[in-house]
């Protein structure tokens, strides 16, 4: 029997906040510059969706880990000044917020300090204050299903009567791992066809998640 839905659990890069486009501007240039050229759609398949840490063992792996720490200092410093420059909120997203009813929390695998930084740029920080969990509170980030299970314990909800709203890979991935519907967002970088699967709803336009959820209770 399928569980009505008490609560919606927020991806926050490329769901909440258009960031995606911005570090995977950022890692193509520093893939040019460091010596691992890549192209856009190589960062998607690779990066998006993955905590910090998770990509710098790829870059470590690849080019040394003098290399990957360069890279990972240097994405930091980009990224943020792009942030402050040009972050807005995904295109939808506060008339989706303002038409839900349900319980809502973020889990992400950025960091704590990212999130704050990113939220807060776009005024959207105040809405998931004190509900807001990084993959650094786990020991496995996405696709495992490790923080989409604790941001549910956190929240005092079965991970039943979660969904998740991604928009990667190892998102949509994480949540069927953890027995949680999930709402693939296709309207950023990542192709539909990467976030099809098992109790997954694949969808294009933030404005219309609300309506999506309230015919999946």
């Amino acid at each position: 029997m399928i569980k009505p839905i008490e609560l919606v659990i927020f991806d926050c890069d490329g769901v909440l906040v258009d960031s995606e486009r911005i570090a995977a501007r950022v890692q193509v240039a520093l893939g040019a510059q460091l010596g691992w050229p890549l192209t856009e759609e190589e960062v998607v398949d690779r990066f998006i969706g993955r905590s910090h840490a998770a990509i710098r063992e790829q870059v470590a792996a690849q080019l040394g880990e003098d290399t990957a720490a360069t890279w990972s200092e240097r994405f930091e410093q980009l990224h943020r000044e792009a942030v402050d420059a040009e972050l807005a909120p995904v295109d939808g997203l506060p008339e989706a917020l303002d038409a839900l009813t349900l319980p809502t929390c973020v889990a992400s695998s950025g960091t704590h300090d990212k999130m704050r930084h990113t939220l807060g740029r776009t005024g959207l920080y105040e809405r998931f204050a004190g509900r807001i969990y990084s993959a650094a509170e786990v020991s496995h980030g996405k696709p495992a299903p490790d923080l989409f299970l604790h941001a549910a314990r956190q929240m005092g909800v079965d991970p039943a009567a979660c969904v998740v709203v991604e928009d990667s890979r190892p998102g949509v991935r994480a949540a069927r791992a953890a027995g949680m519907r999930s709402f693939g967002y296709a309207g950023g970088l990542t192709p539909a066809e990467r976030l099809e699967g098992r109790d997954t709803t694949v969808f294009y336009d933030m404005r219309e998640l609300p309506t999506l959820i309230a015919g999946r209770r």
